[in-house]
């Protein structure tokens, strides 16, 4: 750890997508909102971005500060400070907008995988990430699917550890819900497969480490069943009764306040809390990965923020992707990715009060 200030990295995400211009936009409209963060991945991409959402006028008064070691970041609002990952790209090198290119995918890879390292060893306090594209990664030669997987493995390696020795889960958090998956990037058969006893006691304890160091308390969870009315008494799928209910049990018996298993297609209207009421739940731990994201992002992507629990850092993302559709057309809402910085501030105080 060092004592002098440390920033929150935010990696700019595939080049070709709308990451680089919702941080961008976030720069355009509050400088201030920025000041405590280094943009990682290239200058260039940057440059492009803010040319994209200001008009001239504006980008003349804009600077990008780029920085080849973090020794060199202090807090400010006068520039957008970018750590240039490798040799910096030239306009002609960018990647097209809007398409799938391994060269895309390799310079958000690179940016991640710094700013991992940076986060475990103490550079930076938080990690924030701009949505990344899964057919770039691969096409690239990245063996990972996604952010969450990328991650476990730089931790596992930081440890020392098997990545089987560093579990971790996704959760999906707005101002109204949150949710925590038991099985994030695979196939329904295979998150099916993956419904067992073990894990689900597994999801439970992260899910009840994390929420406590983020409440200051411990959490209520439920568990969403995976069948149909959680299995009606076994007359739709004694997974409840075999293999949920013995998982809950257990988790009981740690000490942590756990319950269920309850209808899906109900729990998460008793865990959301409105205006004029508490949830009854602080979080649910869901089955699979729709079954958790569906409602969260049907209250609206805007507010929408992706935690990964169980790493020993702070990441936390939009809940949104690369959106190659509007790549370019300058319309992308920067409200989730300002929701992910607000939140990755909020749990970098609660650790140090912690």
């Amino acid at each position: 750890m060092t004592s002098r200030p440390r920033p929150i990295a935010i990696t700019h995400g595939d080049a070709a997508g709308i990451g680089p211009e919702i941080i961008a936009k976030l720069y355009r409209d509050s400088p201030e909102s920025v000041r405590d963060c280094v943009v990682v991945g290239d200058v260039a991409v940057m440059q492009r971005a803010l040319q994209l959402v200001c008009d001239p006028q504006t980008v003349l008064g804009i600077h990008i500060q780029p920085l080849d070691d973090l020794k060199q970041w202090r807090p400010q609002t006068s520039v957008l400070q970018v750590m240039q990952m490798g040799e910096p790209l030239s306009v002609l090198q960018l990647p097209a907008w809007g398409q799938i290119s391994a060269q895309a995918g390799r310079l958000a890879a690179d940016a991640v995988i710094w700013a991992a390292d940076a986060a475990l060893q103490g550079e930076i306090s938080a990690l924030v990430t701009a949505p990344i594209n899964k057919a770039a990664l691969s096409a690239a030669g990245v063996l990972f699917p996604g952010h969450t997987e990328l991650l476990q493995d730089r931790a596992a390696k930081h440890a020392g550890v098997a990545i089987s020795d560093m579990p971790v889960r996704m959760m999906l958090a707005n101002r109204e819900l949150r949710t925590v998956l038991t099985s994030i990037h695979v196939s329904l058969r295979q998150a099916i497969e993956a419904v067992t006893t073990q894990n689900i006691v597994q999801t439970i304890q992260i899910t009840h480490e994390a929420e406590r160091l983020n409440l200051g308390r411990a959490p209520h969870i439920a568990v969403a069943g995976l069948n149909p009315h959680a299995g009606e008494g076994g007359l739709m799928g004694r997974e409840e009764i075999d293999i949920i209910l013995p998982a809950i049990e257990q988790a009981k018996r740690l000490g942590i306040q756990v319950s269920g298993p309850y209808p899906p297609d109900t729990v998460f209207m008793r865990a959301r809390t409105q205006p004029d009421r508490a949830g009854e739940f602080d979080v649910v731990v869901c089955m699979y990965h729709d079954q958790g994201l569906i409602p969260v992002k049907y209250l609206g992507v805007e507010h929408g923020v992706n935690l990964t629990l169980g790493l020993p850092l702070i990441r936390t993302s939009p809940d949104h992707g690369t959106a190659f559709d509007i790549a370019a057309l300058g319309v992308a809402d920067p409200s989730s990715l300002r929701e992910a910085l607000e939140m990755a501030r909020r749990l970098v105080s609660n650790r140090l009060l912690g």
